[in-house]
């Protein structure tokens, strides 16, 4: 025997057994998805993500609102039935008052008429410069 000679596996066996790739394979698989789960995570806590609402509660809807000071603001929140006007602190919200619904707005204007493919293109080709 060769003291310095590498010894080279069989020609019927692989160098790397496929347990061990697949091991490999499904543990940075298992990081990655980690990995993905935990920016998801850190996106949703620093507020990145927009928040997701709760079945009922859509029909809550901040119109305006108005800043009085550094902490002290007036808010108008649009529900179902009624408008809230509601003073907001850093310690606590006061209802103020209650507003009457806003009629539902009537979109019976056409909209605008958009020219025709016909039209459009006569302005490209008619353009300044070009006899």
């Amino acid at each position: 025997m060769k003291t310095g000679s590498v010894q080279q596996p069989p020609m019927g066996q692989p160098a790397v057994s496929g347990g061990s790739m697949l091991t490999q394979v499904s543990s940075v698989l298992a990081v990655i998805i980690l990995l993905i789960l935990a920016c998801g995570w850190l996106a949703r806590r620093f507020g990145f993500a927009p928040r997701r609402s709760v079945r009922g509660q859509n029909d809550l809807k901040v119109s305006n609102s108005c800043q009085l000071g550094q902490r002290e603001r007036v808010v108008i929140i649009d529900v179902e039935d009624a408008r809230l006007v509601l003073g907001v602190t850093a310690q606590q919200i006061t209802h103020l008052h209650t507003l009457p619904p806003r009629p539902p707005q009537d979109n019976s204007e056409p909209p605008a008429a958009t020219a025709d493919f016909r039209q459009v293109l006569q302005s490209l080709i008619k353009r300044p410069g070009k006899p």
